[in-house]
């Protein structure tokens, strides 16, 4: 796995990863704000088949924007994100998907959850995101696109946009073709 904009710290013991996000990091793409931003903190594997990724999250989310999950990328104008997003204190399940213009999804998660797992899958040039309930059966919590036919980049992202940065941890991520 490689980085794209390296945290200034971060640890890997195998199953578990801590990251400290550096501030004022973030993806975006014009939508609303007006600006571009590639600068949030990516840590990846290609691949080119269909795929099943999860990862548990942990994040001490303190500011506005606070954001950690998985993202899937196939370049700077064609990714999605999603995960945890801080919001007006509370915890949102979040996903970004941007084609050329980043769009914005979320629902508030009103009893912040300790952790949350996330299950991204690609059948084609469909991707599904999934999280975990309290009845650990996974809930399908949007559907998009992505173009088949290039590798792409799958694995775990964390930005803190407004934010002087803070701590996630990732646990027992996995990354497997189908």
């Amino acid at each position: 796995m490689q980085w794209l904009n390296e945290p200034p710290q971060w640890s890997d013991s195998g199953n578990q990863m801590v990251v400290q996000t550096a501030p004022k990091t973030d993806f975006w793409r014009v939508t609303h704000y007006g600006f571009i931003r590639d600068s949030g903190h990516f840590y990846f594997d290609a691949i080119a088949t269909d795929f099943v990724a999860e990862v548990t999250i942990r994040g001490c989310y303190k500011d506005l924007y606070d954001q950690a999950g998985i993202m899937v990328r196939a370049n700077e104008k064609q990714w999605l994100k999603t995960g945890i997003e801080y919001v007006d204190g509370v915890q949102n399940l979040s996903a970004v998907v941007t084609h050329d213009y980043s769009d914005w999804s979320m629902t508030p998660l009103p009893n912040a959850p300790e952790a949350l797992r996330l299950r991204v899958e690609r059948r084609h040039e469909a991707i599904q995101i999934f999280y975990q309930n309290q009845a650990t059966d996974f809930v399908l919590f949007r559907m998009t696109y992505m173009p088949t036919g290039v590798p792409l980049e799958v694995g775990l992202m964390c930005a803190s946009p407004d934010g002087d940065g803070y701590e996630v941890t990732f646990e027992d991520f996995k990354l497997e073709a189908l």
